[in-house]
Order: C-alpha cells, then structure tokens, then sequence
C-alpha cells in the first residue's frame, strides 16, 4: 500500500470536504505527529492521481512537475486565504491574485457545437493542454464559494496540534477528525494532571 493510500485510508475527509472540493484541496498536505508530513501532491503521477480520483483530470492526463508545482502553488495560497479568513486577518494581496488568475486562466462558458446527427448543443471543450487550467480555475472557484458562501462562517482549523486541516465546524466540534479529537482530549487530560496542585 502507497504511502498516500494508507494515509486516506487511515484519517478520512474532514467534515465539509465532501461539499467543497477546495477544501478537500487545501487538506492534501496533512501534518501528522512526530513531524511527519504527508503531501497528496509532491510528485506528478500522485497529482495526477489526485484529480483523477477527484474527477478534475484523466488517469493518463500526463501530469508533469510543472503542473504539480502549480497545483501546489494555488494550495498553498488558498490555505493563505483560509488562514485569513479563519483569523479574521486581510488576505494577502498575492494569494487573492493567484486565486483571481486561476479563475480567469480557463473560459468557462460551454460554447455552441454543433453535431450533424443530433443537432445543437453546448459543451465546454478541454483539449489535453488546458486540463491543468481548468483544474486550477475549478478549485480557485470552489475556493471563492465556500469563502463568499454561507458557509463560510463555519470554516475554522482543526483544534489538534500539530493538525493543519481546516473543517467546516459543526456545533461544537472543531477537530476534522475523530482521532484528532481522540489526540486533544487525551492531552487536555494530561495537562491537567500534570499540573501542579495550586491548593
């Protein structure tokens, strides 16, 4: 088993990815204990794979360095964004570019085609050079719903060091998954009996 399947396996989307591809986007650098980092996009063919599974790419797109630099790229400014939004902060001028570019670097009306069998119809045409440009736009779209959205409010960070998921929150819960919360509580309850007694 590769080392990305056994981390998806092992800690599941955290609550909202489902909803916002964005978000499942921006969690594909996972921070686990003892300093790991397990990142879902650091070598083309796992791009590749990464928006295969997520139905942004074909399995033979042909993902090359360049492309996965730039998807990384655009994560990393999104998880700028939602750092900001998450602290009440101004965003960062060049992350909102980014994200800007990537929304205008592929068009997005479907255009008139026309077939001799069944007549007219629209479709948005993606010629092998284009894929990554839709990719990126798509996230960067996704991205500025869920920012802009009603939603928004409940995006925050996983509340488990040295977690650096975000999640959308739901009531109370602010872990993005089960083990992290598992990892809080477990270190709340060491703290306080490791504390000295003040009475």
């Amino acid at each position: 088993m590769s080392e990305t399947l056994a981390t998806e396996s092992a800690l599941p989307p955290a609550p909202g990815a489902a909803d916002y591809l964005a978000l499942d986007f921006v969690n594909s650098a996972i921070a686990l204990p003892g300093g790991h980092l397990v990142d879902l996009l650091s070598t083309p063919a796992s791009a590749n794979e990464w928006l295969t599974e997520r139905g942004l790419a074909l399995a033979d797109a042909g993902v090359r360095e360049m492309c996965a630099a730039q998807l990384r790229s655009l994560r990393e400014h999104l998880k700028s964004l939602f750092d900001a939004h998450v602290a009440g902060l101004p965003a960062l001028p060049a992350a909102l570019s980014a994200v800007n570019d990537a929304l205008s670097g592929a068009p997005t009306a479907a255009l008139l085609q026309w077939d001799d069998k069944n007549g007219p119809y629209r479709a948005t045409p993606c010629p092998t050079n284009e894929i990554l440009d839709r990719a990126l736009a798509t996230l960067a779209a996704n991205a500025a719903d869920l920012l802009t959205g009603p939603d928004a409010e409940r995006l925050t960070a996983c509340g488990s060091t040295p977690c650096n998921r975000y999640l959308l929150r739901h009531g109370r819960r602010h872990w993005c998954s089960t083990r992290c919360g598992d990892r809080a509580r477990a270190a709340r309850a060491y703290a306080r009996r490791t504390q000295p007694d003040t009475a």
